[in-house]
């Protein structure tokens, strides 16, 4: 049987907020480009994302990787 390698998805944003024990809500900017009208815009998403050690504050620039499932919405651990 041979050994799969599992990749993990590896995201980076900025904390946005840290009310939740060992969460914090993390944004990610991303650009996109429109297809008809080729215009670039940004698109932005926030993840909930596992802080074991409660060392991130608000403004922390972050890198997070995919993990298993910790709760209903966490599925992503701090990197660093």
């Amino acid at each position: 049987m041979e050994d799969k390698k599992v990749i993990k998805r590896k995201m980076s944003g900025v904390v946005v907020s840290v009310k939740g024990d060992k969460t914090i809500v993390v944004e990610v900017k991303r650009t996109k480009l429109h297809s008809k009208y080729l215009k670039r815009f940004i698109v932005s998403k926030k993840y909930q994302v596992h802080d074991p050690k409660n060392s991130h504050q608000v403004g922390d620039k972050v890198e997070f990787v995919e993990c298993r499932p910790i709760s209903k919405c966490k599925k992503w651990l701090v990197a660093n």
